[in-house]
């Protein structure tokens, strides 16, 4: 059966939708990777705020942070020892069972001599956005420094100083290529962060109230 002539004409349509589509999606996710890039500064350059803000990347087996998590943890715990910041918040998800992802930050850092009282802990920080949102709401974070990977902070520092913290941030894996799946990955997420933003999307868990040093 030979297509038809109204067939072939819809077939276009639906490839230019596509096109027009996709380069849309293109340009958001790119206007959201710009919007904040020069806040991404080494750890010499980076201000002093009253808190590192570290977001969970999973645990490996043995319920120990995975490599990702433990670079942003050693990054964390290098900001601090450089008096950049004076606590650390580890924001992770302690909701799935036998995932205490929260809890092994905390240990990771108590292990490798940060007092107790430095390390505040989130343990409803079920995604980027979750996290930025409950540090600003519960824990009062008004300025922060992000720690995660260079591909991921673009995202978290548009998340973030949408949401009312005056963040910076310092990447865990400054000088490292990035996995070309990571940034499929981010491009998409991009897009979604700036609508969930837009459409100031509550976190999953938003009650409570802690505090981090002021100033």
């Amino acid at each position: 059966m030979k297509p038809t002539r109204a067939s072939g004409i819809w077939a276009r349509r639906a490839l230019v939708l596509l096109l027009v589509g996709t380069v849309g999606l293109l340009v958001l996710s790119y206007l959201v990777r710009v919007s904040y890039e020069e806040r991404i500064v080494p750890l010499e350059e980076a201000p002093d705020a009253p808190v590192a803000l570290v977001f969970g990347a999973g645990l490996a087996p043995g319920a120990v942070p995975s490599p990702v998590l433990a670079q942003r943890l050693d990054m964390a715990m290098a900001l601090w020892r450089a008096g950049k910041v004076r606590a650390v918040l580890v924001s992770g998800d302690e909701v799935k069972p036998f995932h205490h992802e929260t809890r092994a930050m905390r240990r990771y850092l108590l292990a490798r001599g940060v007092p107790e009282d430095v390390v505040l802990g989130d343990e409803a920080g079920l995604s980027t956005y979750d996290s930025c949102l409950r540090a600003r709401a519960v824990f009062g974070a008004s300025k922060a420094l992000l720690v995660t990977q260079r591909f991921h902070l673009p995202r978290a520092l548009f998340i973030a100083n949408s949401v009312g913290i005056d963040a910076w941030g310092v990447a865990a894996d400054e000088g490292r290529s990035t996995p070309w799946r990571y940034t499929v990955r981010e491009t998409l997420s991009r897009v979604l962060a700036l609508g969930m933003v837009v459409l100031k999307v509550e976190p999953v868990y938003p009650t409570g109230r802690a505090a981090v040093p002021k100033g």
